[in-house]
C-alpha cells in the first residue's frame, strides 16, 4: 500500500511539471475542492519529509504550479502539547488541549492558501479580505511522519486563537470585519473578531476575515404583460411598414431598368435603320420621324381592259 501511495505521488509531481498552466491544472486536478487540497498537502509532505525531528516545524516546499500558497508541518508529543500547548504559523494553541483519539504522537498541518483562498472558499453576501489559513491533526506513527487517521481537538482552558496580519487596513472602512470558519458541504459560521483583531476557536478548521460584499446594482424591471404586448405590436407594425417600403423600393428600381432597357434598344433599332435605305427625316414635336422622298417603283396596269 506504502509503495503503491509513494508511486502515486512520483506521478503528480511530474504532471505537475510539466504543466503549462498552473491554475487551469489545479482546478482540473482538484475543482478547487478543499478536501482534495487537504490530503495533497498530506500526502506531499509525507514524501517530501524524511525523519523529521519531534517539535521543529518545517516549511513544506510546494511545486512552482501551487504558488502563493504555504504549508508547514510540526510533530509534537502528545504529553507536552497538553502541558504546553503550541504556538506555530498563524495559531496559538493553548495547554490542556486533549487530541482526540488519544496518540502518543501527533503531527499538526498548517494551511495558508494565499491568493487561491476564494478559489476554494466563497461565501455569499460576504468578501474575504484575508487569506484562508486552516490546521489539520493526524495521527504520527514511527512508519510515516503524518498518518492516515484525522484527529479532533478537545479543549478544557483557553481557546485556540488565530492571528491575521493586516486587519488594521480594512478597521475604519464603514464596515466591521467578521471572522469565519468553514466547515464541510460549503457550510460556515461567522463570529466577532475579540478586541486583540484575532479570532477563537475549540477546534480544528480553516478560517478567515470577511467584510459584507457591497450591494449589487438593481435588476432590470421586467416588462408587464401590457408593455410586451404593445412591443409586439409596435414590432408587427414596423415589420409590414418594412415591408411595403421594401416592395415599393423593388418596383421603382424595376421601372427604371425597363426605362433604360427600352432606350437601348430604341437607339440600337435606329442605328439599324440608317444602315438600310436612306430615308428623309422630319420631326413631330419632339421625335424624328422617317420620310420617303421618292416613290420606289411606278403604279401600272396589269390589264389594259378598263371598263
Amino acid at each position: 500500500m506504502e509503495f503503491f501511495k509513494s508511486w502515486h505521488i512520483l506521478w503528480l509531481l511530474f504532471s505537475l511539471s510539466f504543466s503549462s498552466s498552473s491554475s487551469s491544472f489545479v482546478q482540473a486536478l482538484y475543482g478547487y475542492d478543499p478536501e482534495s487540497l487537504s490530503t495533497f498537502f498530506h500526502d506531499y509532505a509525507n514524501t517530501s519529509l524524511r525523519n523529521p525531528h519531534t517539535g521543529t516545524l518545517y516549511n513544506i516546499s510546494l511545486p512552482a504550479n501551487f504558488s502563493g500558497m504555504e504549508a508547514s508541518f510540526v510533530r509534537v508529543l502528545s504529553a507536552k502539547f497538553w502541558s504546553r500547548g503550541a504556538n506555530f504559523s498563524s495559531f496559538q494553541i493553548p495547554p490542556r488541549v486533549i487530541p482526540m483519539p488519544y496518540r502518543r504522537r501527533l503531527a499538526i498541518v498548517f494551511e495558508n492558501l494565499g491568493n487561491w483562498s476564494s478559489s476554494y472558499y466563497q461565501m455569499s453576501n460576504y468578501t474575504l479580505v484575508a487569506p484562508v489559513v486552516g490546521f489539520m491533526a493526524y495521527d504520527s506513527p514511527n512508519a510515516t511522519p503524518i498518518g492516515n487517521q484525522k484527529l479532533n481537538f478537545t479543549t478544557q482552558g483557553d481557546p485556540i486563537t488565530i492571528r491575521f496580519p493586516h486587519i488594521d487596513d480594512v478597521q475604519g472602512k464603514n464596515v466591521t470585519p467578521k471572522c469565519v470558519q468553514f466547515g464541510a458541504a460549503g457550510s460556515f459560521e461567522i463570529k466577532n473578531m475579540t478586541k486583540e483583531n484575532e479570532c477563537i476557536t475549540h477546534g480544528l478548521g480553516h478560517f478567515s476575515i470577511v467584510v459584507p460584499s457591497p450591494p449589487r446594482p438593481a435588476p432590470t424591471p421586467t416588462p408587464t404583460p401590457e408593455k410586451k404586448k404593445r412591443h409586439r405590436k409596435g414590432l408587427g407594425k414596423g415589420f409590414v411598414v418594412g415591408i411595403v417600403f421594401g416592395l415599393v423600393l423593388l418596383g421603382l428600381v424595376m421601372i427604371a431598368i425597363f426605362k433604360l432597357w427600352w432606350r437601348k434598344k430604341l437607339k440600337a433599332m435606329e442605328k439599324q435603320s440608317e444602315k438600310d435605305v436612306a430615308f428623309d427625316t422630319f420631326w413631330v414635336g419632339r421625335s424624328k420621324m422617317p420620310s420617303a422622298s421618292m416613290t420606289r417603283t411606278q403604279p401600272y396596269l396589269e390589264h389594259e381592259y378598263v371598263p
